[in-house]
């Protein structure tokens, strides 16, 4: 596990902003009519602007700057020009890349007037996200992270918890160890140590939790097209045994604090 020092954690805070920044911007833009790789689009200006490097493009040979998922289509879809309807649920995952550091985040958002129980699914994913960086403290382990997030997911309704997929140790890789379920008993693993940052993904489905892979090498789909939901944000625990959400514009000062916990102030 890759440790850092403060200074190597306020680098990578630019390139959270740069993520957060550009997914705000394709957020709003996301509308009935607006294709996938309009999205993309918009996402490479972003970086170019602010000279980031994408984290996906050319990752293992896949294709664009963002993924994008559409009802159905869980993670890792390829954008393409179909155009959103209303009631479509489109999730974008998207990294960036500022001076040899990562970001890494992921929302869900219903396009137009959706389904209620849809919304209340999105909901719940994005709050389990939330409830699992909120027990990561130093000193604890890495699956009192898993236990958080299965806890509550599986207290709103019975939805399927990716098995095969998770959240990831992230720096001056996208990936590193460790591997984060997004389920299972807590106080096990490696125990989380100040300087650590990791990339937080729940990612759910409105079914089961069985997945297959699609032909382009890529898209996972739920294998009885239930719809799913995925958000993700790349948090670090600080010197201090704070945590601070790297790619929140707000550090994650708001959604942490509700739920109890004080953010870091040692970035800013």
């Amino acid at each position: 596990m890759q440790i850092k020092t403060l200074e190597q954690l306020k680098l990578m805070r630019k390139a959270g902003l740069v993520v957060a920044e550009a997914l705000n911007l394709m957020k709003a833009a996301i509308a009935p009519g607006v294709t996938p790789l309009e999205l993309d689009a918009i996402a490479a200006d972003y970086l170019e602007a602010h000279n980031a490097v994408p984290s996906f493009l050319d990752y293992h040979g896949y294709p664009n700057v963002i993924c994008a998922s559409v009802n159905h289509e869980v993670v890792h879809g390829i954008p393409n020009e179909r155009p959103l309807v209303a009631g479509d649920i489109i999730s974008i995952d998207f990294g960036a890349i500022v001076d040899g550091w990562h970001g890494d985040s992921a929302f869900s958002v219903g396009v137009g007037n959706i389904d209620p129980a849809d919304q209340k699914f999105m909901d719940t994913c994005e709050e389990s996200m939330w409830r699992g960086i909120a027990v990561a403290k130093v000193g604890g382990h890495l699956t009192d992270i898993s236990h958080a997030i299965e806890s509550y997911v599986q207290s709103q309704g019975k939805y399927g918890i990716l098995r095969e997929y998770g959240g990831h140790g992230i720096g001056t890789e996208m990936h590193q160890d460790p591997h984060v379920l997004n389920y299972g008993p807590a106080g096990l693993g490696p125990e989380l140590k100040a300087g650590l940052a990791l990339a937080i993904e729940p990612m759910l489905t409105r079914g089961t939790e069985k997945m297959k892979t699609l032909s382009d090498g890529w898209t996972v789909i739920a294998s009885d097209k239930s719809n799913g939901a995925h958000f993700e944000h790349t948090f670090a625990l600080l010197p201090d045994g704070k945590p601070f959400v790297m790619t929140a514009l707000d550090g994650g000062a708001g959604d942490l604090g509700r739920l109890g916990v004080e953010i870091s102030d040692l970035i800013k």
